[in-house]
């Protein structure tokens, strides 16, 4: 290791947070768990309203500079152009942002809604239900997790590619915090430790997934020790992709993970119920637009529950926990792109991508439910892990779709944490853009180990605690980084419209010719 490292505060502090969990919940996993559930729930009952707000804020401030003057700043040169194709960004945005996610979710959720109601006084299993189910699952994977990455991104693309600066959150918000030492390496710290959780949960929800469908395929139990091993795999390979960099093995995995997302996609959406799906997705995209602020601002104080604190205020907290990660890996993959491309293209396609992923295999699994009086709510209530794989059960080539659908998960975790062990590598490293391997190797270990421990301690619960409590010190960050890009677009000078150009020109050659007649006219007096 070199011997910079050892003066490297941010690196050492961030890991042996990290590893001080690790092993704490190793050696306690009991008390972890209880410890873990009672910070659950002081965070979402004290500031759920909080993470509520933040991000609606966050997604006014993104539209306000999309369509406002400065949306034609580059990321970058004047003259510079997008680095990746229109089609591998859109795949590297997929697979780092949420793609296991997503597929662990995509029937998990609408089922789960549709069996549980979020509104008081909705009959559970009927169609009112099922309405309801699509919108909100909608809404939790709509532009409002997009928005978290997005301005995070904006910032570190401006700041490396603009100015020239390091990615550093630290760095980004120097326009607010000042550039103190102390106040630079705390942040970078907390932005680090929020990361390495929030990955943990992708990868930990992406284990769990894969466990259920190996239980279900191939019959193997779901076991920790399953788990174990899939973890163990998806190390090794992800520490093998990452050694040859992101123009090899990000890239290339980024487009088979969306190639083949887009194969399950349109065969399901083929040989499941066509119609319905079209239906299901243009109605649930009505009810989502129509209740965005309703459901942005829902809270339950007068009547109590936990729905929103179980659900919304979990997508987010989990969204801004992993934000350092892909906005800074959003940031490095969308060089040369105007700030208005770069917020249209953020905020929009992967969520409506994401849309059409819920209503194409959740609304499979609704239609089944309703129209062919199956019990797939049921066995996602019993068992959310096996979710996809319950609604494959009534599609041709349920075994063929079953284990693509575990080589894709297995995918989008070697893709997410890849890119995050560059990402951790940077963010401990002063910013390089290529940062040394034995920093990715040593973030790999601990992002693996802490994945590991949580499902150990407590699985999914434990999962979603560690998310949230690593979100609310980086969410009060995400509202200083608004002020930081304002105030630093503020002094940038605006690049000169095309329109702008025509128009001068146009005038300059008026001016000419007006010059030009005069001359002949004096000519002529004369």
């Amino acid at each position: 290791m070199n011997n910079n490292s050892w003066k490297n505060t941010v690196f050492l502090v961030s890991a042996i947070v990290i590893s001080i969990l690790v092993v704490l919940g190793a050696v306690v996993p009991k008390k972890f768990g209880d410890v873990a559930g009672k910070l659950f729930d002081f965070t979402t009952i004290n500031f759920g309203w909080f993470y509520l707000l933040a991000v609606l804020i966050l997604i006014i401030f993104l539209v306000g500079l999309a369509i406002s003057k400065y949306g034609a700043i580059r990321l970058g040169g004047e003259k510079e152009r997008p680095e990746f194709s229109f089609f591998t960004w859109i795949g590297m945005l997929f697979s780092a942002g949420f793609g296991a996610g997503l597929v662990f979710w995509g029937v998990a959720e609408p089922m789960s809604h549709f069996f549980t109601p979020p509104t008081h006084g909705t009959t559970p299993q009927t169609e009112e239900a099922a309405r309801l189910a699509m919108g909100y699952s909608f809404f939790h994977w709509g532009v409002s997790q997009w928005s978290v990455f997005a301005i995070v991104g904006l910032v570190i693309g401006f700041l490396q590619f603009r100015r020239q600066k390091d990615g550093l959150v630290s760095t980004a918000l120097e326009p607010v915090t000042g550039d103190k030492p102390a106040v630079k390496k705390t942040i970078d710290s907390l932005a680090v430790i929020a990361t390495v959780m929030g990955i943990a949960t992708s990868i930990g929800l992406g284990v769990l997934q894969m466990n259920g469908g190996l239980n279900v395929v191939f019959g193997m139990k779901n076991s920790v020790a399953v788990q174990m091993i899939i973890i163990i795999v998806i190390f090794i390979a992800y520490m093998l992709s990452s050694s040859t960099g992101l123009e090899k093995g990000i890239k290339y995995l980024s487009n088979l993970n969306l190639g083949l997302a887009i194969v399950l996609l349109l065969f399901v959406f083929f040989t499941g119920p066509t119609v319905f799906i079209l239906e299901s997705f243009t109605l649930g995209l009505g009810d989502y637009l129509t209740n965005f602020v309703q459901y942005s601002l829902r809270l339950q104080p007068y009547r109590g529950g936990t729905w929103v604190r179980d659900w919304t205020i979990f997508y987010w907290a989990w969204a801004i926990a992993w934000s350092p990660y892909v906005g800074a890996f959003v940031a490095r993959v969308s060089r040369g792109r105007t700030i208005r491309e770069y917020i249209i293209g953020v905020m929009i396609i992967p969520p409506l991508i994401a849309c059409i992923w819920i209503a194409t295999f959740g609304g499979t699994g609704l239609w089944n439910d309703l129209t062919n009086g199956t019990n797939i709510a049921g066995a996602v209530n019993a068992d959310l892990t096996k979710a996809l794989f319950e609604t494959y059960e009534y599609l041709p080539f349920k075994t063929i779709l079953s284990i693509l659908s575990i080589l894709l998960i297995f995918t989008f975790l070697v893709t997410s944490a890849d890119s995050a062990t560059y990402i951790l590598a940077s963010m401990t490293m002063f910013g390089s853009l290529n940062p040394p391997q034995y920093a990715k190797v040593v973030w790999g270990v601990l992002m693996s180990a802490i994945a590991a421990v949580l499902l150990y301690a407590g699985g999914l619960e434990a999962l979603q605690t560690a998310s949230l409590i690593a979100a609310l010190p980086f969410t009060i960050i995400l509202m200083l980084l608004m002020f930081a890009i304002g105030k630093l677009l503020a002094k940038e000078p605006l690049p000169i419209r095309k329109a702008d150009l025509r128009r001068f020109r146009r005038l300059e050659e008026a001016a000419n010719k007006a010059q030009e007649t005069g001359k002949k006219e004096k000519k002529k007096n004369k």
